[in-house]
């Protein structure tokens, strides 16, 4: 949620910044409501004193033997205007919150506008590989060397699903060791969250309202999504939410956490050949890293994840590239995003394994999470998350870019020790 008092102050420039996004917003009949309601405020508050005031004379009118009849009808008449007036700003105040609910946050100052044609590769790592021999794509090599069926996958559950079988499900879980492993050397703590959530979670990640269509939801509240459950789309839409209304002492802070769940979600895989086994489906693994930190170790913390990221990635051996997103390309949440991507040979092109971002105060403005400063000051923490990594892009990076003449592939050197 974008603080209001910004979009007072100077509601233009706001409005130019979300342009980076390709949002175009019109602030008049939010500023209109909030003088509404502000106006109104003062008004309610001089008829409670008043109130307040005669209430406390009554008594004493009462003892001197004077009339008070007209008087409590006039207080009866002012306690109608006062509850009409209360209810006004309720309903302004509904009108207000919905409108700044709506809005996606705004993208930091240095990010280029527009989409993924301003994406700009900031690093690449590890050798890309070459091959003397035609090259395989994973679909052919994991479903030769039984790792995935994709077929039983699709009976059991339909299209964009599948099941690890053998030694796919060892990689699968040997990768997942592998992630943990190195988070909890790096000191963060390991969470496993509920898979199924409350409706406040998606609203303070900022996933909805916008986005509440593209989750599972369990139909458990009569057909009314805000008292029904649904099934995460990432560990993130429950870790940002943890201290949701909580005031952290701020010498706690930064707080790091990592969360292992599958994740769900709606979007169908496509037809496009780039997309086509494990690239995208509606379950697939993920270990996500999240940090909570004070507004001035922001950017730290951001360059802290994508260098964690990126490491894993390295660490497998494999070839990559970190992306910085432009404004249009980061997610409605995010103000900053820096995606690591892998190479796929048989596709010749990088997919994402990672997303960093940082939601900088976004997120705990819609779930009011904040800490108490040195100063004794409450503020808003930020909250920053990334993959750490995703399970189903890596695998058919490790065998495409491992892969052998003879249809087989490498295991990397770092998963060997899982490999029971």
């Amino acid at each position: 949620m974008l603080d209001l008092n910004l979009i007072r102050t100077d509601a233009k420039a706001v409005a130019a910044t979300l342009l980076k996004k390709g949002y175009t917003v019109d602030f008049t009949e939010l500023l209109k409501n909030d003088a509404a309601k502000r106006a109104l405020l003062s008004e309610i508050e001089a008829m409670k004193a008043k109130r307040n005031k005669v209430s406390g004379e009554i008594p004493k009118l009462k003892k001197a033997g004077q009339p008070v009849d007209a008087i409590f009808e006039e207080m009866r008449v002012l306690g109608d205007r006062i509850a009409d007036g209360d209810k006004k700003i309720d309903e302004l105040s509904e009108a207000i919150n919905d409108f700044l609910l709506r809005l996606p946050n705004m993208p930091d100052a240095d990010l280029l506008p527009g989409e993924k044609e301003n994406n700009k590769v900031v690093r690449t790592g590890g050798k890309k590989p070459k091959f003397n021999f035609p090259v395989k794509n994973h679909v052919d090599i994991c479903t030769a060397q039984g790792l995935i069926d994709y077929d039983r996958g699709t009976k059991l559950a339909g299209s964009g699903y599948w099941l690890y079988r053998g030694l796919g499900a060892k990689l699968e879980w040997a990768l997942l060791n592998y992630f943990i492993e190195n988070h909890l050397k790096d000191g963060y703590e390991f969470i496993l969250p509920p898979h199924m959530l409350g409706y406040n979670c998606g609203l303070g990640a900022g996933q909805f309202p916008k986005f509440a269509d593209e989750v599972y939801w369990i139909d458990n509240g009569e057909n009314d999504k805000k008292k029904s459950a649904f099934l995460l789309p990432t560990a993130e839409t429950a870790l940002v939410n943890l201290y949701a209304g909580e005031i952290i002492d701020g010498t706690k802070l930064p707080l790091k956490m990592f969360g292992y769940t599958p994740c769900y979600r709606k979007e169908a895989g496509s037809y496009r050949a780039e997309e086509r086994g494990m690239i995208r489906g509606h379950q697939f693994n993920k270990v996500e890293m999240v940090q909570y930190a004070q507004p001035e170790n922001s950017a730290q913390a951001f360059e802290e994840l994508v260098n964690k990221a990126a490491a894993l990635v390295e660490g497998l051996g494999l070839h990559y590239r970190v992306s910085k997103l432009a404004a249009g390309d980061c997610s409605a949440s995010m103000a900053r995003t820096y995606d690591i991507e892998v190479w796929i040979p048989s596709m010749e092109i990088y997919k994402e394994v990672s997303s960093v971002s940082n939601a900088n105060d976004y997120q705990a403005r819609r779930n009011n999470t904040r800490f108490r400063d040195a100063a004794g000051k409450i503020q808003y923490v930020h909250t920053l998350n990334g993959s750490g990594l995703a399970t189903s892009r890596v695998i058919p990076a490790i065998v495409e870019q491992f892969q052998k003449a003879d249809g087989t592939f490498e295991i990397p050197e770092a998963l060997k020790k899982y490999m029971f």
